[in-house]
Formats: structure tokens, sequence, C-alpha cells
């Protein structure tokens, strides 16, 4: 009896252990809604300079697949949504699409999936009877022509289709979707496909009226205690983008398919919105996708599934300034349109994918909403305890004017930043400084992360203060300026004891 359980639970182990195996990647995502998009070959040519393997279309364009032959990018293409009825209701129709965009393109162009339409349970429900007959009208054609073990057919999900989903333990699919759920996970088990889901922790932050925590979307590093646990399983989640993935391992439990990996087709972070959207910022647009692509590459996996590859498509090349809506929409690209990098991703230690690594060109600076009164406290600790050389904060030197605490305290937290090594935690400052990429300096004040030096460090191993730190000196440097906008304060979701459902 023994050996026949084994035996039946060998189908259902097999694509995790290849999953475990396997290296995970990082793609991008390649959208075209751009007033001044490049060619083809420009497309290309970009890939090849950052070195990414991977690349997601969300349509089959011709003059792409063509430009992508004999480069060995790995290339997932899409029907588009506005095609999914005609598929799904035609064996033949599905053929002829296969036979087109498919067909007279390998083995030059390395198409390794297709993506049947994108968000269609969520964005296109009328379609959604008609998904699952599209992917199997499309898969096929594929074995028909002897290309299904090379090709997967799958479909991107969004995240809202899961329901309850924290804790991750406790998550499920939205139950009036079972209907298509069901036969759709088991075309993915028995092709053996794997799960697409669009993960966007900026949209959990912002819908979480505060209950997450920016750091903790951001993959920012938590002390033990501060991360949430799931109260069931009692796994520890340092990040959003881990809870979520654990949540759609959790919802296909939930159906029994407990075999099919999770590849996220989507996830980025905006680097600009308007009033509305203030954490919409190249700061955290730089960070979130740091983080994510050293997070995929160190293949931790999650708290569920440590070890199994979680392969992540950027959300996505180039900004998209046609995109109808916010400003945020236009604004998720990691390159303009003229190639170049709309920030400089810092990425040491993550491999060699997206090569304009510039780790070293960071500052730490005041959050510009933070409190006047802890910003000061934290200036003063900078030039006492911290020993930082404040001189050149000083009338009539280098970086006395603009006379604001939250100049002076940006100079004092960025040379402490830089004589620490730029190592984890010493730009906080008890909440009220943050890292950034864009180069503080201004006239003849050049900040130590620039390079120049308008002082000298005394050497020391002083920590910068910590939330039970106080300051223990009255600066030479305080003003009397208006209070800023208090620092926004957010909580570290915790997740509330609850039975598996």
């Amino acid at each position: 009896m023994d050996l026949l359980v084994l035996l039946l639970l060998i189908p259902h182990l097999l694509v995790f252990a290849f999953s475990a195996n396997e290296e995970a990647f990082v793609g991008v995502n390649i959208g075209t809604d751009v007033s001044d998009m490049p060619s083809p070959a420009q497309v290309v040519a970009l890939l090849k300079a950052q070195q990414i393997r991977h690349v997601r279309l969300f349509d089959a364009d011709q003059a792409m697949l063509l430009a992508l032959a004999h480069t060995e990018i790995r290339v997932t293409v899409s029907v588009p949504n506005d095609q999914l009825l005609g598929i799904g209701q035609s064996n033949s129709t599905a053929a002829n699409w296969v036979s087109r965009n498919i067909l007279s393109h390998v083995p030059a162009t390395n198409i390794t999936a297709i993506a049947i339409g994108s968000e269609v349970l969520t964005t296109l429900p009328n379609a959604a009877p008609l998904l699952v007959s599209a992917m199997k009208f499309i898969h096929s054609a594929l074995v028909a022509a002897n290309l299904d073990t090379k090709i997967k057919v799958s479909t991107p999900h969004s995240s809202f289709i899961i329901l309850d989903s924290f804790p991750p333990s406790q998550a499920f699919f939205n139950r009036s979707l079972d209907p298509v759920m069901v036969p759709l996970l088991k075309f993915l088990q028995d092709t053996g496909s794997y799960f697409m889901l669009n993960v966007y922790p900026y949209y959990d932050y912002m819908k979480s009226n505060g209950v997450i925590a920016l750091d903790y979307a951001l993959f920012r590093p938590l002390p033990p205690n501060k991360e949430a646990v799931d109260s069931n399983t009692l796994l520890h989640y340092t990040n959003v983008f881990d809870a979520v993935v654990d949540a759609a391992y959790f919802s296909m439990s939930y159906l029994n398919f407990t075999n099919i990996p999770v590849v996220v087709t989507e996830s980025g972070w905006p680097s600009k919105g308007d009033s509305s959207e203030p954490d919409a910022s190249l700061d955290n647009a730089n960070t979130y996708n740091s983080n994510l692509i050293r997070h995929v590459l160190n293949n931790t996996g999650t708290p569920k599934h440590p070890g199994i590859a979680v392969s992540t498509y950027i959300y996505e090349l180039y900004n998209e300034d046609l995109r109808p809506g916010s400003i945020s929409e236009k604004n998720w690209g990691l390159f303009d349109s003229n190639g170049v990098p709309v920030y400089i991703m810092h990425l040491t230690g993550s491999g060699i994918v997206l090569a304009n690594d510039t780790t070293n060109q960071t500052y730490c600076v005041a959050k510009e909403n933070a409190d006047k009164k802890m910003v000061q406290a934290a200036l003063d600790w900078a030039c006492g305890p911290g020993k930082v050389d404040c001189t050149p904060l000083l009338q009539e030197n280098p970086c006395y004017d603009p006379n604001t605490v939250f100049a002076h305290a940006s100079y004092a937290f960025d040379a402490y930043y830089h004589k620490m090594g730029m190592a984890d935690g010493t730009c906080n400052f008890n909440g009220v400084a943050k890292v950034t990429t864009t180069d503080p300096s201004h006239g003849s004040c050049i900040y130590p992360g620039s390079g120049g030096r308008n002082g000298t460090f005394t050497n020391s191993s002083s920590v910068a203060p910590s939330s039970d730190s106080t300051s223990g000196c009255h600066s030479r440097y305080s003003h009397d300026i208006h209070t800023f906008l208090s620092s926004l304060i957010v909580g570290l979701l915790t997740f509330s004891t609850a039975a598996f459902l």
C-alpha cells in the first residue's frame, strides 16, 4: 500500500521537483503604448545590452518576433483579449493563429510560452466560459506541430481573484470562479504548465489604508519581531510579494491542486504619480525592483515552498506615455523610449541581468514629510554621538545654504551613511531618512556620496539611532522653520488568527 501511495504521488511531485532544480529568472514585459516607440531592432539591442534573456509580449507582433530571431532570448507571446472569443469558439481559428504566429517563427525565435488573454477573469468576465476552450484549442495546435513540450500554454491572472488572502493559509479563489478555475487548473496540471500570476504589492499597499507598511511592500529588511506571521502555519513573511504568491499556492491547494508552480507574469512599482499617489516615486520604484530582482535570483522561493523558483517578469521595459488613466499608469517602465534608464538600479549580487549596476551612487537624505522635531533630533545625533564632521554646515561654509533643518540633516545623514559603508540600517534615523539615487549635491556643497569631501570623518563605530535611542546633545545646527507634515505612520501587516477554510 505504501508503494502504491508513493507511485500515485510521483506525478504530483515531478513539477515541483523540476522547479526546485530550475534556476529562477527575471524577465521584462514589453508594452508598446509609447508615442515614440523604438524599432524592434532597437528594442532587441537594449535587451542584449541589459542582458535580458526572457521577455513577454502582449501580442505576437511579427516584426518583434523577427527581430528576436537568433538571439536565444526566451519569448512569451500573447493572444490579446480581443482575439479570445474567436479562438475560444473555433479549433480551426486557434490552429490558424498558431500557424501564423508560432510556426512561422520557430525555431529561429525561441518562443517558450503562450499567454491566453490577460486577467480575463477580472477584466473580461463574459469571456470566462471560453477561456479554457481557447487554451485547449491552442494547445491542440501545438500538439499537432509537436511543440507542446517546448511551448507551454497558460493565462495570466490578477491577484485579486484571491479572496481572504491574509494570512496566506486561509486564502481561496473567488468561489464564483470555480466553474472556470477547476478545469483551468486541471489543464495546467495535465500539460505540465504553470499558473501565471500578476503580483502588485504597490496596489496591495495603496488599498490597505495603512495596514501594510511601505517597508513590507518594498522588500526592505525587517527585524524578526516585525515580520508577519501566519498564525495557522507559523510561517514568517518579510514581504508582500511572497505572501501573495503563497496565497495563490494555498488557493490552488483548496481546490486540491498542489503541484502547479507559479510564474509571476507582472510585478513592478511606478516611478511617478500625482498628489494622490506620493509613494509612486523614483526611489520606491528603484528599491522595489532592485530588491525584487535580488530576491528572485537568489532562488529563495517562498516560506511555503522554499527553494522553489518563482520566476518573474518586471512590468515593464518602457514607460508607456500613451496609456490611459492616472500619471502612475504611464510610469512603470525601467527605461524611457530613448533607452535611457528612468533610474539606476542597485543590483550588486543579483547576477548579470540588467547590467546598469551602480550601487555606489546612492545617497541618504531626510524624508520631505518627516516631523521637523524628529529630523532635528536625528541631526543632533549625527553631529554628536554619530561623530560626523558637520563643519560644512556652519555659516559661510559650502553646505550652510539652504539654511533649513531638512537640508542640513540630509548632508549629515549622507555623511554618516557613507562613513558606515552604506550598510543596512544606516539610513534610517528613527524613520526620518531614506535612500535615494538622486545626487543631492548643489553648487559648491558636494555630498559624501558624490565622492567629494567638504570635511573629514572621525573614525567611529557609532550606530545610527534606533527607535529606542534619543539625542544626547543640543546641536549648533538647530533651526526655526515651519513644521513639515508628520511622517507617514504605517502599521506592519499582522495576520489575525483564523482557522483554515
